[in-house]
């Protein structure tokens, strides 16, 4: 058995199907399917149950997924220590307003820093299976309690009832009892996809008139003076205009936190490239601070 016998076999695992695994290894489907049938056949053991919903691992299959990760792991942390220097593909994935108005900053000084570095970012309104290696590491604003995953805490951020100018001018708020009879920008309700985005709720506000899965849509309605609604204040710094309404009486905080599989294969490398992410990252949320 080779190592690029094991690395497709391990993509394979992590996907859970052909389809998915034939993007992250750059490979087309019907010749990953090849390449497990001849590994299953040098070996002598069936290592998939494949049906409708993927590719599942056998018990045998998941034996050899131990061994597998554990030579993955022997081989990057020798790339990492022959190297020094951080390097190689990265994926990250984050929420929308992280990745959005946070990561480009953080992630350009970083690359500049250090040249061997290609930073893939994810922008998805969703959480992200680390499991199946969808992403190295993602940013998430609530904290898992179950799963095979380490978590360090990032930072605390701020958010705010806001407004622009034009649109308060037309329609001032006098106070939180007021806040029905405003257009409210919101995320669409069913498809908030953790409890910690449910701004509206925490504040009384029970209609949304504006709704958008997506909060940088959200915030270019609140910029055009469309409505009102929470938006993070590190993104105020980048909306000219908008103003925080009512901001000793609603001010809300989150937190952001790191996410990475449990007994990561590339830990030693990937523990530097965390370490200058988080650094960054605070920097970003405290200057953003001090400039709103």
């Amino acid at each position: 058995m080779n190592w690029d016998d094991a690395r497709i076999f391990l993509g394979v695992a992590r996907a859970g199907g052909l389809t998915v695994a034939s993007r992250q290894l750059r490979l087309d489907p019907a010749t990953l399917g090849r390449r497990v049938v001849r590994l299953e056949a040098d070996l002598g053991a069936a290592l998939f149950v494949k049906g409708p919903q993927g590719y599942r691992l056998t018990q045998e299959g998941v034996r050899l997924f131990d061994h597998a990760e554990r030579a993955e792991s022997a081989l990057a942390a020798a790339e990492s220590e022959l190297q020094g220097a951080l390097s190689g593909a990265v994926r990250i994935g984050a929420p929308e307003g992280c990745a959005t108005y946070l990561l480009p900053a953080v992630t350009a000084r970083m690359a500049e820093a250090h040249p061997g570095l290609e930073i893939e970012i994810v922008a998805l309104p969703r959480v992200f299976d680390l499991n199946r290696r969808e992403v190295d590491m993602a940013v998430s604003v609530s904290r898992p309690t179950t799963g095979r995953i380490t978590v360090q805490k990032i930072a605390d951020y701020g958010l705010s009832l806001a407004a622009h100018r034009e649109y308060l001018a037309a329609h001032p708020v006098a106070d939180a009892e007021g806040l029905p009879g405003h257009r409210v920008v919101g995320y669409v309700p069913d498809m908030i996809f953790d409890r910690e985005l449910d701004y509206l709720g925490e504040i009384g506000v029970d209609r949304v008139d504006l709704a958008s899965s997506s909060v940088v849509v959200q915030a270019q309605w609140i910029a055009r003076g469309r409505g009102i609604g929470v938006i993070h204040d590190f993104m105020l710094g980048h909306l000219p205009g908008v103003e925080r309404v009512l901001p000793h009486r609603i001010a809300l905080t989150r937190a952001f936190w790191l996410l990475r599989p449990a007994g990561d294969v590339r830990a030693a490398r990937l523990d530097a490239f965390a370490e200058d992410l988080v650094a960054g990252l605070r920097t970003e949320i405290r200057g953003a601070d001090t400039r709103s």
